[in-house]
């Protein structure tokens, strides 16, 4: 028997909104030289498109993510996110809409930086060790 996200991501994989899927068509594949996934099941959530190599969670935000208690629960994903060493960024589905090239350039620089970890501090300083 499948876990309930692995099924949870298969069903959205087929419910996909207009803003998710444009966006996985301009991610897919090897188009941007960064590969993605799409709802992938990240602990007990489904991420919108997941890229592995740079530990990046990108998630379309429409309309609905701003009602009731759902800016909370963004949060308190966010937060299992970063502390399991995720990086979240959320992605207006409106501007997926009005500006898809801007929206895809903005996720491919996010996935090229460096990964940093807080807990390592900053790097040394030119001379120091």
């Amino acid at each position: 028997m499948l876990r309930p996200e692995v099924s949870t991501a298969r069903r959205l994989r087929r419910e996909t909104s207009l803003p998710e899927g444009l966006l996985w068509q301009a991610l897919r594949g090897a188009k941007t030289g960064v590969r993605f996934r799409r709802q992938h099941p990240v602990g007990p959530y489904v991420v919108d498109f997941y890229c592995r190599t740079a530990s990046l969670v990108v998630e379309v935000d429409g309309e609905a993510h701003e009602r009731g208690d759902r800016p909370q629960r963004d949060s308190l994903r966010d937060r299992f996110l970063e502390e399991n060493g995720y990086r979240v960024t959320r992605v207006n589905a409106a501007e997926v809409l009005r500006d898809l090239d801007a929206v895809v350039t903005s996720i491919v620089a996010l996935a090229a930086l460096p990964l940093h970890h807080a807990s390592h501090g900053p790097p040394p300083r030119s001379g120091e060790e």
